[in-house]
């Protein structure tokens, strides 16, 4: 029996419903116990590492694995989620300074490692209780929200492009219609991921917004386990001075990534 496996996570769909789906398709792995080191957003795809059997028990050797994006960022808009799968704020402007030369100096200030608060709407605990649930009930201001190191070996612009209003809101129809729900109980302070009250807002935005021309970034980023590409799409925005959103993010690589010098290279991929 394998050790691990890696399976190509679909957007909008769970890391579990992922490897619920994987075990349809092999029965031989029906009944083999298996868990995923290192998740993936409902709105992310892309590479997730299964371990299988007896290596479930070896999970933390796993999860501080580095990892390799590939990320969109669409700046003007903004979501309190940090990806498309949130509240959207739309910041009309004429004019954003995204020239290459500053956005390059933005990139380059992400490098490295700094200290960041957990996103609101992550699954890190305070107090035994998900951020996200607190994020929920409005009770986000009443905690202190804990920090982390991230750190970003690479971060590189690839290109830009254009998307117009009416091709954007098509795009996010569409992912949105991917969104899970489900009746379960236990699922119930979720809340589908409030992707009714979502999506109400998204058409609200577009009602403005239908006739703008919006920018987005395409990136590719090397990073230690526990960087958040949304929120990383919201701080180039900020440092561009409007607001940003992942629209995409996708995992290409899972490894041990060795920079040495600026070329850098993996060891252990997966």
């Amino acid at each position: 029996m394998e050790r691990f496996v890696v399976l190509d996570k679909a957007v909008g769909e769970t890391p579990l419903a992922a490897i619920q789906a994987w075990k349809k398709r092999d029965p031989t792995y029906a009944r083999v116990p298996a868990s995923y080191a290192g998740r993936l957003d409902t709105m992310a795809s892309g590479k997730l590492l299964v371990l299988l059997g007896d290596e479930c028990k070896r999970q933390r050797a796993y999860t501080g694995l580095d990892k390799e994006y590939e990320i969109e960022v669409l700046l003007s808009i903004g979501s309190d989620t940090g990806d498309i799968l949130g509240i959207p704020e739309y910041i009309h402007q004429e004019d954003i300074r995204a020239d290459k030369k500053r956005l390059a100096e933005v990139l380059r200030r992400e490098r490295g490692a700094h200290r960041r608060a957990y996103p609101a709407f992550s699954s890190k605990t305070a107090a035994g209780k998900p951020l996200f649930l607190y994020a929920l009930d409005g009770t986000i201001g009443d905690i202190l929200i804990p920090e982390h190191i991230e750190r970003v070996f690479r971060i590189e612009h690839q290109n830009s492009y254009a998307i117009s209003g009416p091709e954007l809101e098509t795009r996010i129809s569409a992912l949105l219609d991917r969104v899970p729900r489900t009746t379960e109980p236990s699922k119930r302070l979720g809340e589908n991921f409030r992707v009714d009250a979502v999506r109400a807002r998204w058409e609200s935005v577009f009602k403005t917004a239908r006739e703008s021309n919006f920018t987005v970034l395409r990136l590719k980023v090397t990073c230690a386990s526990g960087t958040y590409m949304r929120s990383l799409a919201s701080r180039i925005g900020t440092a561009l001075g409007t607001k940003a959103l992942a629209l995409s993010i996708k995992r290409t690589r899972i490894g041990t990534y060795l920079p040495i010098w600026k070329t850098g290279y993996w060891v252990r991929t997966h």
